[in-house]
């Protein structure tokens, strides 16, 4: 069952007594978290039937008292925990003097009482008699992270819910440039698209005057100088990155050339180089598998490692180990190696 299934059955009223929404990707979590907060009961309910835990603040025995309270006027209760991660769970099952009370409450819980636990950024242990329980008469929805290569389908659903069309090139350069924290990306684009009028397509120009994408210096256009080994263009990206840090941080252009790097050190790896296996073995659109083609002549196999191994020794100097230069200075070394 994913995010958008549970709040279907949540906008149709079909309720579970307890929810554990557990996993690495914080942003669905949210979805069904905020859902819960702010629209599953009537405003009007909200003050006597919602009940809203931080997990820092709280422990089980009150989430316990706050879920066997019984609704006041209405058919629901909502105990909702955030950051259920930081909250101390006690004993699992059992405890020393007789029956967890609160483990108990979880293999009979109040069908009045909705009771959500958003435990983000890791898992649930799954051997544990509470997460059993939660499963066997709950629900347990576990927020996987995903892939970087499943970024730009996911831009593209999340515009064409909100009433909008995303062309592919384009799409893979808001998951190139915003990496895979879904939060930002629904951030970044949820600004852009109170500058684009609904219904129309979002182009490359969009992004690039909306997300701060510079069109001719950006880390795609280093990527593609690079992989043409053009001493000149990639100089002169790198020049405007060390002119204007704030818009170009080391840590997203090391981070880009690292997957890119790795990539094409993949593609050295992949002996059917059809254009379709190229793209499934390294995890990217069937379109730029000529880009890769193109950097694997230009960066051997020896050398792809070679670089690899410069983007993590900059990575450290950028922290300041082992070095005081500043960022636009490792850059220009960093492109040196790179190329020579």
């Amino acid at each position: 069952m994913t995010a958008v299934d549970i709040l279907k059955d949540l906008k149709n009223r079909k309720y579970k007594p307890v929810y554990l929404l557990h996993g690495d990707e914080p942003y669905f979590i949210d979805q069904v978290s905020n859902f819960v907060e702010h629209q599953l009961l009537p405003e009007a309910e909200r003050g006597f039937n919602q009940t809203v835990l931080y997990g820092k603040d709280t422990d089980v025995m009150t989430v316990l008292n706050a879920a066997k309270r019984y609704p006041m006027m209405a058919d629901y209760q909502v105990v909702l925990i955030k950051e259920a991660q930081d909250m101390k769970w006690g004993n699992d099952g059992d405890d020393k003097k007789g029956i967890n009370p609160f483990f108990s409450y979880l293999e009979n819980p109040l069908p009045s009482t909705i009771l959500v636990f958003c435990y983000k950024y890791g898992k649930f242990d799954k051997r544990k008699k509470t997460y059993k329980a939660i499963e066997k008469n709950g629900l347990v929805f576990e927020s996987a992270a995903l892939y970087d290569n499943k970024i730009p389908a996911w831009v593209e659903d999340y515009l064409k819910d909100a009433g909008y069309r995303i062309g592919q090139q384009a799409a893979l350069m808001v998951a190139e440039y915003l990496g895979n924290d879904l939060s930002k990306i629904a951030n970044e684009l949820d600004k852009l698209m109170l500058n684009v009028a609904k219904g129309q397509e979002i182009t490359l120009k969009h992004i690039q005057d909306n997300i701060g994408i510079s069109k001719e210096y950006n880390v795609f256009e280093l990527q593609t100088a690079l992989a043409k080994k053009d001493i000149f263009k990639a100089n002169q990206i790198v020049n405007y990155f060390a002119a204007n840090p704030k818009n170009n941080p080391i840590v997203l252009v090391l981070g880009n050339l690292n997957n890119y790097f790795t990539k094409v050190l993949m593609y050295h790896y992949v002996r059917d180089k059809s254009p379709q296996n190229v793209a499934k073995e390294i995890g990217v659109n069937p379109f730029f598998v000529k880009d890769y083609e193109q950097a694997a002549r230009s960066f051997n196999y020896a050398k792809s490692i070679q670089i690899i191994g410069y983007l993590r020794d900059y990575d450290l100097k950028s922290k300041g180990v082992d070095s005081l230069a500043g960022h636009g200075e490792l850059l220009k070394e960093l492109m040196f190696k790179i190329l020579h």
